[in-house]
């Protein structure tokens, strides 16, 4: 049966790695690690020390004051990313998207940066809080606010399920189009989680690398918390070719699939389903896919049981597949993970690069796998995955094509 094409014809970002998709890409590209020391405006004893922060960000300069009141830092990174997104897509600002376009974004945490501010505020200076404090904090300020922006009239709401948010929110968007609910979608990620008190929660949970993040390495010892925000312009092939937009490529698959289990342990049997899930969706076999964009966070469980999904899925290929994880040059931005690495993905596909994996040192035999360590490589993709997969054992998986 012949479905409805959904092509991607715009891209932004704003992440540790500087503003916009060129500045993401490439440090992804060239292995250029934009994970520094911590800065946050309040400490709490950190032990951790580092993180993916963009740093020198005046949101001023690219957000009118009006708007910028109801803005927690996340929205902000969302509205920026999505000002580039639509501007690549072919629209002028004052272009209105109208009723048969959907707003769709993705967050773990929603106004971390807001919350702490208020919190604060109220227990330890006695200050009166942000009136707009609510409309700034809620998940779904970055989707309520882009669909304002940009007039798009249609279904608008956030997602939250942790690190899947961001590559489910897209998922979401593309069978909307897929449906015929709407005929565009603007969808991704955001997060700004990197807070005194956000930084002393994930210190808790003790996965947390004090020093550098390692995919797939031995001697791998935790993930580096990152921020920043991806926002896609996702249309029908009817509506692109109306308008003359050029692709930038293909989504050609999605897959979703809960572990049902440990709230917090990976599971394999998970992360497969939902590879499979998106191969069968996009219509391919597993030979089909030319690289991997992993979820590779760096820590011992997460990146054993994502190269024993892979197993399952690519057999014998596995060692012979680039899969490559480019957390370590951008951090880990949870919400917004997924909707970053796809801006990857789809760069990696178009330039026929697959970016490294830095910080790489010892084979780990529990991840028997091609992880392209320390430089980038040449390889020719006809199709390409990322895979995000989350606490609360959420599992999410995108397939891109050439367009």
């Amino acid at each position: 049966m012949s479905r409805k094409r959904v092509y991607i014809t715009g891209m932004g970002a704003a992440t540790a790695a500087g503003l916009g998709v060129p500045a993401l890409w490439q440090a992804a590209r060239e292995g250029q690690s934009a994970i520094g020391p911590l800065e946050v405006a309040r400490e709490l004893r950190h032990n951790i020390r580092i993180a993916g922060q963009l740093r020198g960000f005046d949101p001023a300069v690219h957000i009118e004051p009006d708007v910028l009141a109801f803005c927690d830092r996340f929205t902000q990174l969302a509205i920026v990313a999505g000002d580039e997104a639509l501007a690549q897509a072919g629209f002028a600002r004052a272009d209105r998207q109208g009723e048969r376009t959907a707003t769709i974004v993705g967050t773990g945490v929603g106004g971390g940066e807001t919350i702490e501010i208020g919190i604060h505020n109220a227990y330890v200076t006695g200050q009166r809080l942000d009136p707009w404090s609510v409309p700034r904090l809620m998940p779904n300020g970055a989707a309520s606010q882009l669909s304002a922006r940009h007039g798009a009239r249609g279904p608008s709401f956030a997602v939250a399920s942790a690190c899947a948010s961001g590559t489910q929110a897209i998922g979401l968007g593309a069978h909307f189009i897929r449906a015929g609910i709407v005929d565009r979608a603007i969808v991704g990620g955001a997060e700004a989680c990197i807070t005194a008190s956000g930084m002393k929660g994930w210190e808790a949970l003790r996965v947390l690398s004090p020093n550098a993040c390692r995919p797939f390495s031995k001697d791998r010892n935790g993930m580096v918390l990152g921020e920043g925000a991806a926002i896609f312009v996702l249309e029908s092939e009817e509506s692109a070719r109306a308008r003359g937009a050029a692709p930038l490529a293909e989504l050609c698959g999605y897959g979703t699939s809960s572990d049902a289990g440990d709230i917090v342990r990976p599971d394999a049997g998970g992360a497969a389903s939902a590879m499979r899930q998106a191969l069968q969706d996009a219509g391919l076999e597993p030979e089909a896919i030319d690289y991997v964009n992993a979820h590779g966070t760096g820590t011992l469980a997460n990146d054993a049981t994502e190269a024993a999904a892979l197993a399952a899925i690519f057999g014998e290929r596995l060692p012979h597949l680039p899969v490559s994880s480019t957390k370590p040059v951008h951090g880990h931005a949870l919400g917004a993970a997924g909707a970053i690495e796809l801006a990857i993905t789809v760069m990696a596909l178009r330039e026929g690069v697959a970016p490294p994996t830095l910080n790489w040192t010892t084979p780990d035999p529990r991840c028997d796998l091609d992880c392209v360590p320390g430089q980038k490589r040449a390889v020719t993709m006809r199709h390409a995955m990322t895979n995000s997969f989350a606490f609360g054992g959420i599992n999410a998986v995108l397939i891109v094509g050439q367009a």
